[in-house]
């Protein structure tokens, strides 16, 4: 891009109402964040629930009423890990595993 273009689109971007402006925000984040851009574009789950499905989110909504939630904090620290190590396990890409028929997974 030219310096002449990014100065452009500054001067665009100056000229914009607080709502549009905050629209466009939300546009360049998804830009920049692959993340977001593929949480936008994926498909609609649309599998539909299982009996079994049913079964485990009637149990868990039953439970709820009797117990309180568990923090992520006392989850985390039951598996040796602390919420430092969750965020840096947010930001760690999977690896790539090789399968046996030499096809890849990641």
């Amino acid at each position: 891009m030219s310096i002449d273009t990014r100065a452009h689109v500054h001067a665009l971007v100056d000229q914009l109402p607080a709502g549009q402006l905050a629209a466009l925000e939300n546009l360049l984040q998804r830009m920049i964040d692959p993340v977001a851009l593929a949480l936008v574009n994926a498909p609609v789950d649309d599998e539909p629930l299982t009996e079994e499905d049913r079964g485990a989110i009637a149990e868990a909504e039953e439970w709820s009423k009797h117990n309180r939630p568990i923090p992520l904090e006392d989850v985390l620290a039951e598996l040796g890990l602390t919420m430092a190590d969750w965020e840096t396990m947010a930001k760690t890409p999977m690896p790539v595993e090789e399968k046996p028929n030499g096809s890849r997974n990641g």
